[in-house]
This record gives C-alpha cells, structure tokens and sequence, in this order.
C-alpha cells in the first residue's frame, strides 16, 4: 500500500477522494502524504468508514472527511473539488460503472487525476481497455498504466 500511495505522487496539498477504501489500506498511507492536504473517503459501506476513522485517528491523522452513498447515484461535492480520485478494486463492484465515472468527472478539478488500482485476483476487475472505455467517453485521457504480474495503476486526467 505504501507503494501504491507513493505512486499517486502527491505534493502534500492536494484534495483527494478515495472511493471505497474498504477498511482504509490505502488511507492511512494516502492521508500522510497530505500534511497541507485534505482526504475525503466515500464508501458505500458505513461501517467501513468507521473502521477507516479508527485507523486514521490511531495513527494521528486528522485530515480526512467520511462520506457514505452509492458511487453511482452521484457524489455530495460541489463541482471541481478534487485534485486526485482513487479507487482500489473498486469500479468493478458499482453498479452504474458510467454514472460513477461521469461523477468523478464532475468533482475532479480540470487536469485533476483518476487513478484506478486494479488487481490480477479481483473476480470484478477491469482491464486497461475496460477503464478506458468508462473513462475516455466521460472526459477523461488516457495518461499512463504501470503494473507488475499482480496489479495495474491506470491514470486519467480530467480535461
């Protein structure tokens, strides 16, 4: 996870949306890495948050908001908030794939990124061309995929 989230590249002062940290994997690593930043987490899952708010309260960070809904049916930020959006193995699970990704569009500040984290041994896992295919239509351009035999990060940037 520390390598993933070092992979995200971040400054320090950006806003960033997690979506279905599940129980925070990627959190904790993500939110230290944002000293002047901000995490907001969006799961689907109530109970995740909170087990991601333990986890982030443990270790000392104090920087993250906790928002519950379904990806699909839109997103509670106001236009051009975020400058990253981060999904972990995630997209394959929501139902409106689409209207997820059109959200995530509408969120991410012009040039802002969208990072998908996908898996080799998820059973909902897509591939570079499927992201592509959800992503590219919604206003988003094909940036770069780096993986190994176990994982791919897919980047976008918003246009």
């Amino acid at each position: 996870p520390a390598g993933v989230a070092e992979q995200l590249a971040l400054q320090g002062d950006e806003h960033v949306l997690e979506i279905g940290p599940g129980p925070g994997i990627f959190s904790v690593h993500i939110a230290s890495r944002l000293p002047a930043g901000r995490l907001e987490l969006f799961d689907v899952q109530p109970e995740m948050l909170e087990m991601v708010k333990n986890k982030l309260d443990r270790a000392g960070y104090r920087n993250a908001g906790f928002h519950s809904g379904d990806a699909g049916n839109g997103l509670p930020f106001s236009d051009n908030t975020f400058d990253v959006a981060f999904l972990a193995s995630v997209i394959g699970e929501v139902p409106d794939k689409a209207a997820c990704v059109r959200s995530l569009a509408q969120v991410l500040k012009p040039g802002g990124r969208l990072v998908f984290h996908e898996i080799f041994l998820d059973p909902d896992r897509l591939g570079i061309s499927e992201l592509r295919s959800l992503a590219e239509p919604a206003g988003f351009t094909f940036v770069t995929a780096t993986g190994s035999r176990w994982r791919d990060i897919v980047e976008f940037a918003r246009t």
